[in-house]
């Protein structure tokens, strides 16, 4: 635990001070840190700074590319679209439970973005073309319509 206090910079007076009356930039990296233990491969963050400083906030950044360079699939969701474009490779967007658009780094703006979350499920995916989308960037299907045998 020594080890991760160090790691994580976690700022507490001793190890074996009690986690709720830490901040709650050190109670979230504690959370990571018990993670961190079981040495996986794939972590999902979900908010993972939500209610932190800044300062917390650029720890958890470094942190997660830290993990990313490390060969880590790292699944962050967050409803703050600053950090999802500061901290994506890629950007999978849904809407009433159903994704509704995929962008890449090169694809992701905030417009972009807004346009599948604001976007119903049922809606036609080839619309991102309005904003002037590759289909190929956005997930959007690029199949074409069948001919007719003549």
């Amino acid at each position: 635990s020594k080890e991760y206090v160090g790691t994580l910079r976690i700022k507490t007076p001793s190890v074996a001070q009690t986690v709720k009356n830490l901040s709650g930039g050190n109670q979230q990296k504690v959370v990571i840190a018990k993670w961190l233990v079981k040495d996986c491969d794939i972590l999902i963050f979900d908010e993972p700074t939500r209610g932190i400083d800044v300062g917390a906030k650029e720890e958890i950044y470094r942190l997660l590319n830290d993990l990313a360079g490390q060969g880590k699939s790292i699944i962050m969701i967050s409803s703050e679209l600053p950090e999802i474009l500061r901290m994506s490779h890629r950007i999978v967007v849904m809407s009433e439970g159903r994704v509704t658009g995929e962008l890449t780094t090169a694809a992701a703006t905030q417009e972009s973005v807004m346009h599948f979350a604001t976007r119903r499920p049922d809606e036609n995916p080839e619309d991102a073309e309005e904003l002037g989308l590759d289909p190929a960037l956005t997930g959007a299907s690029t199949a074409e319509e069948p001919r007719e045998e003549t």
